[in-house]
C-alpha cells in the first residue's frame, strides 16, 4: 500500500488526483500512484513557484543513475527520500509493465522545457512538448492498466486534448512564470503580441477568437480520443471518461467567458465533480 510520502505528495498536489485515482479498480491504484508520485514531483520542481531547478536536475541525474544500474533496487524503505523513493516508484513500474524507458526520458525533456521557459513557433513544436509532458504518461497509464496497443494511438490523442484545455485554463499561471504553450504562430494570427491580461482585455474580440480556435482543436483530439473507447472495458472506461468530461467542463465555462482564465483557476466544485462522474458512468 502507499505510504505516508506518496500520499502527502499526492495531497499536496491538490486537485483531483486523490478522486480520479480512486475511480480506478482497486488492484491498480497502488501503481497509480507510484507513478503519480514521479510525474508530480518532477512537475513541481520544474513548475513550482519559486521554480526548483537545482532539484530537478538532481533528480533527473537520480534517474539517470537508476536506469543504467541493473541491481537498482526498487524495494521501498521509511528512510527514504522524497526523490529516492520516486525513482524507486518510476523504476519498478517501467521493470514490471516493461515500459519504453524513450517515454520516460520525453517527459522529462518536456520538463526540462517547462524550466527553459522558450515559446514555440509552430503547432508541431508545440505538440512535442505536450508528447512528453502528457502522452507519454497516458500512454504509460495505459500499459498499467493492460489495455490494447490498439488503444495506445487514442490514448495519446485523450492526453493530447486535456492538456490544451490545461493550457488555456492556466494562462495566468503560465504568464507569471513566463512561459508560453500556444505557437506564437497562433497569436500572430489574431494580432496578439502575447497573452498577458491587459493585451488580452485590449484586443477582447481577438483573444476571444483565439481562445476558440484553440478549444475547436481540443474538441477534434477529443473526438478522435473518444473513438479508442472501444478497445476499452466497461470498468475502466468509467474514470477514463470522468476525467474528460472534467476537462469538457472546464472547456464550457472557458467558452462561455475567455477572459475568466485571468480571474481565478478554473476548477470544477466537489459537487461538479460528482456529477462528472456520474455522467460517465451512464
Amino acid at each position: 500500500m502507499a505510504t505516508d510520502i506518496e500520499a502527502d505528495i499526492i495531497a499536496r498536489a491538490g486537485g483531483n488526483y486523490q478522486d480520479i485515482i480512486k475511480l480506478f479498480p482497486k488492484h491498480a491504484q497502488e501503481d497509480i500512484l507510484r507513478l503519480y508520485s514521479f510525474v508530480l514531483v518532477t512537475n513541481g520542481y520544474a513548475n513550482g513557484q519559486p521554480q526548483k531547478t537545482a532539484e530537478f536536475l538532481a533528480l533527473c541525474r537520480a534517474w539517470d543513475l537508476a536506469k543504467i544500474d541493473s541491481k537498482f533496487d526498487t524495494k521501498r524503505s521509511p528512510g527514504d527520500t522524497v526523490d529516492q523513493r520516486v525513482v524507486k516508484n518510476m523504476m519498478h513500474i517501467v521493470r514490471t509493465y516493461k515500459i519504453d524507458q524513450t517515454w520516460v526520458e520525453a517527459f522529462l525533456t518536456s520538463m526540462q522545457a517547462d524550466v527553459d521557459a522558450k515559446p514555440f513557433k509552430t503547432l508541431d513544436e508545440s505538440l512535442v512538448y505536450v508528447y512528453g509532458s502528457t502522452e507519454v504518461i497516458c500512454l504509460i497509464l495505459s500499459k498499467l492498466l493492460g489495455l490494447p496497443d490498439e488503444a495506445l494511438p487514442y490514448a495519446r490523442l485523450q492526453g493530447r486534448a486535456i492538456k490544451w484545455v490545461g493550457f488555456l485554463r492556466d494562462i495566468n499561471e503560465h504568464n507569471t512564470r513566463g512561459q508560453q504553450y500556444f505557437p506564437t504562430d497562433d497569436l500572430a494570427l489574431y494580432h496578439l503580441a502575447n497573452l498577458n491580461q491587459e493585451t488580452a482585455l485590449g484586443s477582447r474580440e481577438l483573444f476571444g477568437e483565439f481562445v476558440r480556435m484553440q478549444l475547436g482543436h481540443y474538441r477534434d483530439w477529443q473526438v478522435q480520443a473518444s473513438e479508442g473507447y472501444k478497445y476499452i472495458s466497461k470498468e475502466l472506461l468509467s474514470p477514463i471518461m470522468g476525467a474528460a468530461e472534467l476537462y469538457a467542463w472546464t472547456a464550457r465555462q472557458i467558452e462561455k467567458d475567455p477572459l475568466k482564465v485571468y480571474d481565478k483557476k478554473i476548477k470544477p466544485t466537489a459537487e461538479q465533480l460528482k456529477t462528472a462522474l456520474k455522467k460517465s458512468k451512464k
